[in-house]
């Protein structure tokens, strides 16, 4: 079994914020591959089980917001007894990444975010699997807590909607062949634009017939 779980907090007030993306991932997948399954209450938090590629999957999304995301997962690592280090994929916001951009990570630091550090104090490491979903850096004026809890701009929005498709096929892929197949292939700079084509020169003007030649 693969636990595939996303931080956010739960409320309508906190619907479709940028500090959610990882809920929005989680409901994606879980109306790709359960789109008839009802979410059940276990583990504090709202699950669906469902086949992911073959592989037994379970969709988790912690209710003990952000700060508290680490006893939701403990819980259902306990309970399957599965290896955090194989068997978890933390889906989460990222503020060092541009909106649109997805990447993958076998391990790593919390980087200043709260649900991730609470997952780490809960496990006592941090070497479990993560995907970051771009959401943009804050503007220079702004407090974090309030840009990551805010929502996100028209032009966000419009960036995030791929990117929630690409996170499910990352997330995919991580449930099988594994991390190292969906790293090759969803942490790949994107291609760079061919450069412009040279300018064309003017036409020359032919000579007149009655233009003498120096």
């Amino acid at each position: 079994m693969k636990l595939i779980v996303g931080l956010g907090n739960p409320g309508t007030e906190y619907a479709r914020t940028r500090h959610n993306a990882g809920f929005m991932v989680v409901d994606r997948l879980a109306a790709r591959h359960a789109p008839n399954e009802p979410a059940r209450s276990r583990f504090n938090g709202l699950v669906v089980e469902c086949a992911i590629k073959g592989e037994k999957s379970l969709l988790l999304k912690p209710l003990t917001y952000m700060n508290r995301s680490g006893q939701s997962i403990v819980q259902a690592l306990t309970f399957y007894k599965l290896d955090p280090k194989l068997d978890l994929l933390v889906l989460v916001d990222d503020v060092a990444l541009p909106c649109g951009s997805v990447r993958l990570r076998p391990g790593g630091s919390a980087g200043g975010h709260n649900g991730l550090a609470d997952i780490e104090r809960a496990l006592g490491h941090s070497d479990y699997p993560r995907l970051r979903i771009g959401i943009d850096a804050k503007p220079p004026m702004m407090a974090l807590h309030d840009y990551v809890l805010g929502r996100f701009t028209d032009e966000q929005a419009a960036a995030l909607k791929p990117a929630i498709e690409k996170a499910c096929d990352a997330t995919e892929l991580f449930i099988t062949p594994g991390l190292d197949a969906a790293m090759n292939k969803f942490n790949k700079k994107d291609d760079p634009p061919p450069p412009p084509p040279p300018p064309t020169p003017p036409p020359t003007s032919p000579q007149h017939p009655l233009t003498p030649t120096p």
